[in-house]
C-alpha cells in the first residue's frame, strides 16, 4: 500500500497512513492498495460493509458504482489484449472528499500511464483524478477495438486465400471474447452515465461535462463491438462457403481425373480379355502402340478440359 499527497499534480509520499484522515490544506491524498489493506482502511474511511465484501469476494463484478454518505464505490474494468486472448482487470474504487483509494488485484497499466497526466493537468482534486483514470481505461477500449479490428481483418484475408480448419475455433474464439466484452461495456456505460447525469456531492459540476465526453466515447465503442459480432456472422458464413467451394473444387478434380481414365479403362480392359483375335494382339510393336494410344488418349482429355475450363 502506498499513500499519497497529490498537490498541483505533485506526488507526496505519505510515510504515517493516519495522516489520511484529516483533509489537506491543498490537494488530495491517493491512496493504491491492495485487498488486504482494507483491513487497516476500511476503519480509518468508514468503508461499507457491502463494498468491502465486493472488493474480497473472488468473483468476477460487474462494473457499478454505489452511492455511500461519505464517500462512492466504483467497479470498473481494465481491458488487455495480447493478440490471443483478452484479459478484464477489476478497477476498485473509493471515492471520498479528500481522498481516493485504488484497489486493484493485479497490475494495472492504465495506473501507470496516470501520473504524468495528473502532473501535466496539475490535478488538485479526487473526482479530477477518477476523470482521467476512467478516461484513459475508455480510450484503452478503443485501442483494444481497433487491435480486434485488425485481427478480423486478416482471419478474413487468410480464410479467403487458404482456408483451415483452424479458422473456424479463431472465429469461434474471437466471437465469444467480443460478446463477452459487450456484456462488460453495458454497465461501464452506466457508471459513466451516472458520473455524467446524476446529481453527486463528491463530483464538480464542471466536471460532469467531461465525463459526458467520455460517455460519448463509451457508447462509440459500444457500437464498435456490435459491428464486431455481426462482422464475425459474416466471417463464418464466408469460412463456411470457402470451404464448400473447397471441397467442390477438389471433387471437380477428382471427377476430371475419373472421366479421363474411363477410356484408359475401357482400353486396357479389351485387351486385357482371353480371345485370340484382337487387333495387334500379335503386332510386335502393338504393346507400345497401346501405351501411346493411351497416353494421347489421356492428353486429348486434358486438354479439353482445360478448354472448357473444368479443370
Amino acid at each position: 500500500m502506498k499513500a499519497r499527497l497529490v498537490q498541483d499534480g505533485i506526488f507526496t509520499l505519505v510515510e504515517d497512513i493516519t495522516q489520511t484522515i484529516d483533509p489537506p490544506q491543498h490537494g488530495f491524498y491517493w491512496i493504491d492498495a491492495e485487498p488486504e489493506d482494507l483491513d487497516v482502511l476500511q476503519p480509518l474511511f468508514h468503508l461499507h460493509e457491502l463494498a468491502i465484501e465486493d472488493v474480497l469476494t473472488e468473483e468476477e463484478q460487474r462494473p457499478k458504482i454505489e452511492l455511500y454518505e461519505s464517500h462512492y464505490f466504483i467497479v470498473f474494468n481494465s481491458i488487455r489484449f495480447d493478440d490471443e486472448e483478452i484479459f478484464l482487470r477489476a478497477l476498485n474504487i473509493f471515492l471520498g472528499k479528500h481522498y481516493i483509494i485504488t484497489i486493484t488485484r493485479q497490475k494495472i497499466n492504465e495506473i501507470r500511464a496516470l501520473k504524468p497526466i495528473l502532473w501535466e493537468e496539475e490535478v488538485t482534486a479526487p473526482d479530477q483524478f477518477l476523470y482521467h483514470l476512467i478516461d484513459l481505461i475508455v480510450d484503452n477500449y478503443t485501442n483494444v477495438g481497433d487491435r480486434i479490428e485488425a485481427k478480423i481483418e486478416k482471419l478474413e484475408e487468410d480464410i479467403l486465400m487458404h482456408t483451415k480448419k483452424s479458422h473456424l475455433n479463431e472465429i469461434i474464439g474471437l466471437r465469444s471474447e467480443i460478446l463477452w466484452l459487450k456484456k462488460v461495456l453495458v454497465p461501464q456505460k452506466e457508471v459513466i452515465a451516472t458520473l455524467h447525469k446524476k446529481e453527486l456531492k463528491l463530483v464538480s459540476e464542471p466536471l460532469k461535462k467531461y465525463f459526458g465526453d467520455i460517455y460519448e466515447n463509451a457508447v462509440k465503442i459500444s457500437e464498435t463491438f456490435d459491428t464486431f459480432r455481426d462482422l464475425m456472422a459474416n466471417l463464418r458464413e464466408a469460412y463456411q462457403s470457402s470451404l464448400a467451394s473447397r471441397a467442390n473444387e477438389i471433387m471437380r478434380v477428382f471427377t476430371a481425373l475419373t472421366t479421363i481414365f474411363m477410356p484408359l479403362t475401357f482400353i486396357t480392359g479389351v485387351y486385357g480379355m482371353n480371345f485370340d483375335y484382337i487387333p495387334g494382339l500379335h503386332w510386335e510393336y502393338g504393346g507400345v502402340a497401346a501405351v501411346i494410344a493411351l497416353a494421347l488418349v489421356g492428353i486429348f482429355m486434358f486438354v479439353l478440359f482445360r478448354k472448357k475450363d473444368w479443370l
